[in-house]
């Protein structure tokens, strides 16, 4: 009795410690850095209490602090760095329209964009795999081999871009090469029209094309709309794709865009209907998106680059150059720009832009070839952003130091991710009950 009184005790304590850290940590972010209003909080909240993986989808400041107080074998040397994604997840990925009118699949998420240990990635990635898993119905043992398909893919493709095999600098997964789900989500992508997108967020007004209000497009004020077209100049000289000539990217229409995204509530987004023209064949009035960014959440954490702030004081800039730096064929339409103080990127809203749906994934098989390319992505993505890209700011090859941190023994390296993550997720779901029990009591939700 003495002995389960104690205990009790114990868990009581730990478990007010991590409730106490949650909510701390949550207030330090979303109240102190992003200023979230309570009304923005609450619609944050709501949107991650829909489930343990939405939680852990919103909750990145959590991951970040707890994974770089904690010991990892497998680090690659401090001043080695990889250009990380930052934010690495099962719905990060997604299909696209490349920069040469291909659809293709890959990572198209890159807000958090920094530098620092590729292991950050993967082990957020994993989290995601076993929380996915478990959305799927899979017991611990699916969801361990799972995430070490992933890691073996990972470590594998690493080799390859080691070894010759492989050429980061042009590596994509299209049709061709997909496999399972992948493959079928871009063929029917292939039969899209341009115009679909378009369609559902725009109509014909007499002689012009304009947005449609709804409940997530809204007219933009007065002084919204003159900041943005006082912007768009400085937002050309950005672009990429300096090929088109200023007469494409003449805007027709803004809307305020609401409703998108968990970690970006409380952060301001557009849609800019332009011109367009015949220069891209099918590329008649494109839709961008412009969309305020913060400092990346792993700066926080991370060892401080003083030469990576120096390329990318800019935070727009920062995540336009990562996504140049991570892709083959980058979005044309990559851009930034200033507004009132505040930093964006703009990208182009693509037609073709989908994520698979896990009710499409229909058994552990298919499960398993969607993982083993998000795996090769990942090694791509890290592979890429260095050397053997113009845009890397790296002047060493990341696979080289990856492969060295990895080690010899590849399926030692993906069961130590597996049995970490897997344990990690558990204290995932802890800690979404902890936060569903606080915002129900503090947010009324």
């Amino acid at each position: 009795m003495v002995n389960q009184t104690i205990t009790e005790g114990v868990i009581r304590t730990r478990t007010k410690l991590r409730r106490d850290l949650l909510i701390s940590i949550l207030d330090e972010f979303d109240g102190s850095i992003m200023a979230l209003s309570h009304i923005d909080r609450a619609e944050k909240y709501g949107k991650m209490a829909q489930s343990a993986f939405s939680f852990y989808r919103g909750s990145a400041y959590l991951f970040y602090f707890d994974t770089t107080r904690q010991y990892f074998p497998y680090h690659s040397a401090p001043d080695r760095p990889t250009w990380i994604q930052g934010d690495l997840h099962f719905e990060n990925f997604g299909a696209f329209r490349s920069e040469d009118g291909a659809i293709v699949y890959d990572v198209n998420d890159f807000d958090e964009g920094y530098v620092g240990s590729y292991l950050y990635d993967l082990l957020r990635m994993a989290v995601s795999i076993a929380l996915v898993g478990r959305q799927l119905g899979y017991g611990g043992k699916e969801q361990q081999s799972f995430i070490s398909d992933y890691a073996k893919a990972y470590a594998r493709q690493i080799r390859r871009f080691c070894q010759g095999k492989d050429d980061p600098a042009d590596y994509v997964v299209d049709e061709d090469n997909a496999k399972g789900p992948v493959k079928k989500l871009l063929r029917k992508l292939e039969k899209r029209r341009q115009s679909h997108f378009l369609e559902k967020v725009t109509a014909h007004m007499q002689s012009s094309r304009v947005f449609l209000e709804n409940a997530e497009l809204l007219i933009p004020d007065a002084d919204e709309q003159t900041q943005l077209e006082q912007a768009w100049s400085f937002y050309k000289q950005t672009v990429v794709a300096r090929k088109l000539q200023d007469e494409h990217f003449q805007i027709k229409d803004i809307a305020v865009k609401r409703g998108s995204g968990t970690a970006s509530i409380g952060l301001d987004r557009y849609y800019i209907l332009i011109e367009g023209g015949m220069e891209l064949e099918g590329a008649d009035d494109p839709v961008l998106e412009v969309k305020e960014v913060r400092a990346p959440v792993p700066a926080y954490f991370m060892p401080y680059s003083e030469s990576f702030w120096q390329a990318f004081a800019h935070q727009g800039k920062r995540v336009t150059a990562t996504q140049q730096a991570m892709h083959h064929k980058a979005d044309p339409y990559l851009g930034f720009l200033t507004m009132d103080g505040r930093e964006f990127y703009v990208r182009e809203r693509s037609p073709y832009k989908k994520r698979l749906k896990l009710e499409d994934i229909t058994d552990a098989g298919e499960l398993t070839k969607v993982l083993e390319l998000m795996g090769s992505l990942t090694a791509k993505m890290h592979a890429r952003a260095d050397a053997d890209v113009d845009r890397g700011i790296l002047d060493y090859h990341s696979e080289q130091e990856i492969a060295r941190a990895m080690g010899a023994d590849v399926d030692a390296f993906a069961r130590y991710i597996a049995e970490w993550a897997f344990g990690y997720a558990n204290q995932v779901e802890k800690d979404y009950v902890m936060f569903k029990d606080w915002v129900t009591a503090e947010f009324g939700l």
